[in-house]
């Protein structure tokens, strides 16, 4: 518990509510006393005056201090406070309780001196002992104990408050590791309810994005590693066939056999290179040696080396390429690479008569080559994921003209090492058209 985030923001708001409460009741109490003890004074003050008053009013019409005593009596009963008249000669003459009457009288603490303006010089010193009664401390004391009961409640309530309030903020939080937890063990389903637009709302749907990405990630890597296997098994297989025929004397090892074992081989042997290729370029470490080169001379010698496998299948391979195409900086190896990769992916999904054309423009800072043919097309379904590894759209095609799915995937990998972009466009039965950007010089 004394390690929760829930047990940590109930700490931190708790002393935040006790230091401010008792800072409040310090001031409070401090300026409360000051202002009693302030208004305590100026009553006092006021009553020696008036009394003063009367004192010497009383000497006025007498015209000394004689039959004074029971006037100063009388003050001492209504005020309820020691009263002591000290004449000139420091001789009480009067004494509101009549012990000191007739005697010398010395006090440390300051009395009045009664100098009325009617007369020159002092009359006498008048001495007036504190209240007896210490009401007004008395009421300081309980508005004290009120504020301390009211200060208990409100930090019980603030108290009460501050724990709902922690559970709701750590309450997400807390999903949220749990749902951490069961995803780290492998649960790439789990996702966070989001239902506040907080920083912890943001926290949940940036969680939840991470999770469809693991997970898709996931799928795509299960995927991968059933169609490696798959692609794999098939040569595989073939070359354990004809490796046991020969062996058992079904079939005799004359040229046509090696030749289509050396075909397997091949087709081994490619589909390694492709994965290699593919995992560099994921991992960013496909090393280019990018220069200045002449990409309609780079275009032309791909067309003319793909036009064997063109007229072969009866369709008509062509170029538009206009003159003065700016130089590009490329790996001459790898674009080519793209270009027969989209040539070969055009020829696999064209027939008898259709045509292929590849053409290249400027546009800006940037030359687009294009590969647009007449086939069967690709279905709106399909073109996301086009460029997904082991993707076909036909999924029944045989593995000898649907390919091993990972020339679109190396091309755009290629491409955007380049700084450029592919993209794909196309419909079901109208044919389809594949450009990528290429930096100019």
């Amino acid at each position: 518990m004394k390690d929760s985030l829930q047990f940590r923001i109930m700490l931190a708001f708790s002393l935040v509510i006790l230091v401010t409460i008792g800072a409040v009741f310090f001031f409070f109490d401090q300026a409360t006393r000051t202002r009693i003890q302030s208004f305590e004074e100026s009553i006092e003050y006021k009553l020696e005056a008036r009394m003063a008053g009367e004192l010497s009013q009383y000497y006025r019409v007498r015209g000394s201090w004689e039959g004074v005593q029971p006037l100063v009596e009388q003050l001492g009963n209504v005020s309820e406070r020691r009263i002591i008249l000290v004449d000139t000669e420091k001789i009480v003459v009067a004494d509101s309780e009549g012990d000191l009457l007739g005697k010398p009288y010395e006090s440390d603490s300051p009395g009045t001196i009664l100098q009325p303006s009617w007369k020159q010089g002092p009359l006498a010193m008048l001495y007036v002992s504190e209240a007896k009664s210490a009401s007004l401390y008395i009421l300081c004391n309980a508005v004290g104990r009120f504020l301390i009961w009211g200060a208990c409640v409100a930090i019980a309530i603030a108290l009460i408050i501050t724990f709902f309030l922690s559970r709701r903020i750590s309450a997400p939080i807390c999903a949220l590791t749990e749902t951490a937890r069961k995803l780290g063990q492998g649960d790439f389903s789990q996702r966070v309810q989001v239902r506040d637009k907080t920083e912890v709302g943001e926290l949940g749907q940036a969680f939840n994005s991470m999770a469809g990405d693991l997970e898709k990630g996931e799928r795509l890597r299960r995927n991968m590693v059933a169609d490696v296997a798959h692609e794999l098994r098939t040569p595989l297989s073939n070359v354990r066939g004809y490796l046991e025929a020969i062996r058992e004397g079904v079939v005799k090892p004359d040229a046509a056999t090696i030749r289509s074992l050396e075909e397997e081989t091949t087709l081994l042997s490619r589909l390694v290179d492709d994965l290699q290729d593919l995992s560099l370029a994921e991992a960013g470490k496909l090393e280019l040696v990018c220069q200045s080169e002449d990409v309609a001379e780079l275009i032309n010698r791909t067309v003319a080396a793909m036009q064997a496998q063109a007229i072969a299948k009866e369709v008509s391979l062509s170029t538009d390429l206009p003159q003065g195409l700016p130089l590009v900086n490329i790996d001459s190896q790898r674009i080519n690479q793209v270009l027969r990769n989209l040539l070969e992916n055009a020829l696999a999904h064209t027939a008898k008569g259709d045509a292929i054309n590849v053409a290249a423009a400027r546009q800006g800072d940037w030359v687009e080559i294009s590969v647009a043919d007449t086939g069967e097309g690709i279905p709106p379904d399909d073109l996301p994921n086009i460029f997904e590894r082991f993707y076909r759209v036909d999924k029944s095609r045989a593995r000898a003209t649907g390919g091993s799915g990972l020339g679109l995937t190396i091309a755009k990998h290629l491409v955007e090492s380049h700084g450029g972009k592919i993209e794909v466009q196309g419909k079901l039965g109208e044919g389809s058209r594949f450009s990528f950007t290429l930096p100019v010089v």
